[in-house]
């Protein structure tokens, strides 16, 4: 069930740019990916590559690097779904800016349970619930033309909400604030996110490139644990991923779908100023 709202969607033109850039994003390094297993992701990898890829002859190699980027990215989404907890089939998740829809697909054939996804692009939404009509789960498998800041979905009625790499879009304390309304006492809320090193002090110039790049606003590592605590959210885990996500971006950088970002990001992580974690936290 969902509540009724007259909220408009896109509540500013910061929103309205990022969606006018998502509906317009074309990006092979995020299509040819999707293409190897019918799984579209919008996010990073993580984990060692094999290094035989790169030894692929001729015109194979190209799309050895393209499915071995793929298995790192799959594996990634994986390892976010390991900290959900305990899902059972009769429950129901939120995945937060859903992109194209690949970890909630994923999330219902492992938990088997129904699965929400929204997004502020309308492109993402229909690709993504065509994806479901072709997969035949589309009766629990859904997304949505929806602001995760204002979702419309009913309070208590997620067991688990996860956001990819999305949170960097958003004001922390009020996309927070949406997700305690939306969890039971209990229930567990898991991010993997990019932020800025507050030890460093400020953003880098490799992390402004980044927020550059995508049209986003990195935050700093010190505000998730303070937006979390403002909204009654206690981390249960935290997991440093920097290191385990440098070999996805030095793989990256040797493949045919390279965007040029790709140096910056490896930058940032080596020298510091950017970190890759993971953080689960339960509504109390």
């Amino acid at each position: 069930m969902t509540t009724s709202t007259t909220t408009p969607v896109l509540r500013t033109d910061y929103q309205k740019a990022v969606a006018e850039y998502w509906n317009r994003e074309r990006n092979p390094v995020n299509l040819r990916l999707g293409e190897v297993d019918g799984l579209y992701h919008h996010h990073y990898g993580i984990g060692d590559y094999d290094p035989r890829v790169l030894e692929t002859p001729g015109e194979a190699r190209a799309d050895a690097i393209i499915e071995e980027m793929h298995r790192l990215e799959t594996a990634q989404a994986d390892f976010l779904l390991d900290h959900l907890g305990d899902i059972t089939p009769h429950d129901r998740l939120l995945d937060g800016g859903s992109g194209r829809g690949g970890t909630s697909v994923m999330a219902h054939a492992r938990f088997g349970c129904e699965v929400d996804g929204v997004t502020i692009s309308e492109a993402q939404v229909d690709f993504a619930n065509d994806q479901a009509v072709r997969r035949g789960i589309d009766d629990k498998v859904r997304f949505h033309f929806s602001n995760m800041l204002d979702s419309g979905f009913d309070a208590e009625s997620m067991r688990g909400i996860w956001t990819n790499e999305t949170t960097m879009y958003v004001d922390l304390f009020e996309l927070f604030a949406e997700f305690a309304r939306l969890l039971p006492h209990g229930g567990r809320y898991v991010c993997i996110t990019g932020c800025s090193n507050d030890v460093t002090g400020g953003r880098s110039k490799a992390v402004s490139r980044i927020d550059e790049h995508y049209t986003c606003n990195i935050h700093p590592r010190s505000h998730y644990f303070k937006a979390l605590a403002a909204n009654n959210l206690v981390p249960i885990n935290v997991v440093d991923l920097t290191s385990a996500t440098i070999p996805y971006w030095e793989l990256r950088a040797k493949s045919s779908v390279a965007t040029g970002i790709e140096d910056p990001f490896l930058t940032a992580y080596r020298d510091g100023s950017f970190h890759y974690l993971l953080i689960a936290a339960d509504k109390v």
